[in-house]
């Protein structure tokens, strides 16, 4: 991986002109290098990604518009925009819109490890078990489903 490229990536643009479909998500990469990586999320309403641990990785997200519910380390709470959620590693983590609008936000962790490799290979996948599967060989490790309740 390469040091951090100088530059702008536009709003509704992604690094380099990538983008990814994960699960009916859309996201941007913004800025890619081996200490960060970071991603705009675009999440409608009724989308989430359930409690999961990113045992290498400190996470943050900054709410730009809308509401997420989050389930930090076993409790709920909400962000709204302006917001910034700081999750460390190895602590259990899901996001969720429970509104009736879309939400745009913009995630990073650091350091980088193999979150764009993952989100590579999960771009217009549509079997969870084999997204859950490559996420854990990828460092992400789902919670059982009851996690999200």
């Amino acid at each position: 991986m390469s040091a951090l490229e100088k530059g702008i990536t536009r709003k509704g643009e992604g690094f380099a002109g990538t983008s990814w479909n994960i699960l009916g998500q859309i996201y941007f990469p913004k800025a890619v290098c081996e200490a960060t990586f970071s991603f705009e999320a675009n999440t409608e309403p009724g989308q989430f990604v359930p409690v999961h641990i990113h045992p290498t990785q400190d996470e943050f997200i900054l709410v730009q518009e809308g509401t997420l519910d989050l389930k930090l380390d076993g409790v709920w709470t909400q962000a709204k925009a302006g917001d910034l959620v700081r999750m460390p590693r190895g602590i259990p983590h899901g996001y969720f819109n429970k509104s009736d609008k879309p939400v745009k936000a913009l995630f990073w962790v650091s350091p980088a490890r193999k979150l764009e490799a993952l989100f590579q290979h999960l771009n217009n996948l549509t079997d969870v078990a084999e997204v859950v599967r490559l996420s854990a060989e990828h460092e992400v490790d789902f919670l059982p489903e009851d996690a999200n309740a």
